[in-house]
Parts: structure tokens; C-alpha cells; sequence
């Protein structure tokens, strides 16, 4: 059996989509999880100086999308046809442009900047990205694609509390309660819910 070692900061933010996904799937793994002060000193031993970082018998691979990506392949959680594929690639794709969009506000280091591009952004930015994200899961019944459990699930649901924290919407889910039935349907699953339950407690 090959053995899987799963590198990130001890936080959720990029790194809970990954360890959700070997959860259910129910991949043995060596969770590495480090601090921000041990950062520097793990970074360049990595690929591309990134995390997280997914290590395969002593291989590594970067990229947070892709390794879920890849996870989600293994464990059947990728639809039946290409088009399948592809519609869960774009739905996970404008999920993550609003997360760079963001980031782009969050870790701004001037703090006038700051607050001026998150005022121009609540108001014209933020909106319409969470709308139509909104629709595709009231469309798919739950789900961010295919009506039913892929791996974009698990990319929402893990980085959830990491874009209320940025958005500075901490009551996210009630406003969008069609986002609370995509965290639901991933942690509902007992695989999951018995790695959450027995993770370190983070705050995004």
C-alpha cells in the first residue's frame, strides 16, 4: 500500500478539501500539519515552495485543486463522462475566483488599501460571485455540480470557514442556506464526520 503523507499549515483554509476527501475514501494518511513560524524552514523542501503539499511514496505533488482533484478521480467522485468532469472543473473554478478575488482584499498589507478595496468589493465584487454560486447549488439540489456528491463538494465544504473569515461574513451559511446542505452532505457522511470530529480545532 502506498504510503500518503499530507503536508499543510495546521488550519483548514487549502488543506481541509484534501484531508475530507482521503477521509472518505478512506486513505490512510500521515497528516503533517505546521505552524506558521515552521514555514520557513519546510518551505524549501517542497515543490514549488507552496502548500499544501500531497507526498506519494516519498513523491511529491502540489497544488491544492489538483490533488483534490486527483482524490476525487480515485474515489469515483468525478461524474461518468468528460462533460461530467468538466462541469465540476467550472464550478470548482468560480468558486475559487472568489477566493482569490478574496484574498486579493485579505492580504492586502496597507491597511487603507485594505479597507477601501473590501468597501468596493462587499459591494461590487462579492455579491455576484455568492449569487450565482448560490444557484448552482439550489440547482444541483445540494450539491455544487452533477446534482449529486463529486469532489467540489469537499473543495467547498473544506474551504468554507477560510471564506467567511476573508469575506467577513461570519453568518455565510444563513444567508446562503443552500451552502449549509453542501457542508452537510459532506460531513454527514460517517468516514468524514469521524475525521472531524478527531481533528485538530481550527478556526478557518
Amino acid at each position: 500500500m502506498s504510503k500518503y503523507v499530507f503536508h499543510y499549515f495546521d488550519t483548514k483554509a487549502l488543506g481541509e478539501s484534501s484531508r475530507l476527501l482521503m477521509a472518505y475514501g478512506g486513505q490512510e494518511f500521515e497528516d503533517h500539519r505546521f505552524s506558521n513560524e515552521e514555514w520557513p524552514a519546510f518551505k524549501p523542501k517542497t515543490l514549488y515552495g507552496q502548500a499544501p503539499i500531497l507526498e506519494i511514496d516519498g513523491k511529491q505533488y502540489a497544488q491544492s485543486l489538483a490533488i483534490s482533484r486527483y482524490l476525487g478521480r480515485n474515489f469515483g467522485l468525478v461524474g461518468d463522462t468528460p462533460e461530467d468532469a468538466l462541469e465540476i472543473d467550472q464550478n470548482v473554478d468560480l468558486l475559487n475566483d472568489l477566493r482569490l478575488k478574496a484574498v486579493e482584499v485579505h492580504y492586502e498589507r496597507d491597511e487603507a488599501a485594505r479597507e477601501a478595496r473590501y468597501t468596493k468589493y462587499a459591494e461590487n465584487v462579492f455579491p455576484d460571485y455568492l449569487d450565482k454560486l448560490n444557484a448552482l447549488v439550489v440547482k444541483n439540489n445540494g450539491h455544487l455540480a452533477l446534482g449529486k456528491l463529486t469532489w467540489g463538494d469537499f473543495v467547498l465544504a473544506g474551504v468554507f470557514d477560510y471564506l467567511k473569515m476573508m469575506l467577513r461574513i461570519p453568518d455565510l451559511e444563513k444567508k446562503y442556506p443552500a451552502f449549509q446542505k453542501v457542508i452537510d452532505n459532506v460531513y454527514s457522511i460517517p468516514k468524514v464526520k469521524a475525521y472531524a470530529d478527531n481533528a485538530p480545532p481550527t478556526l478557518y
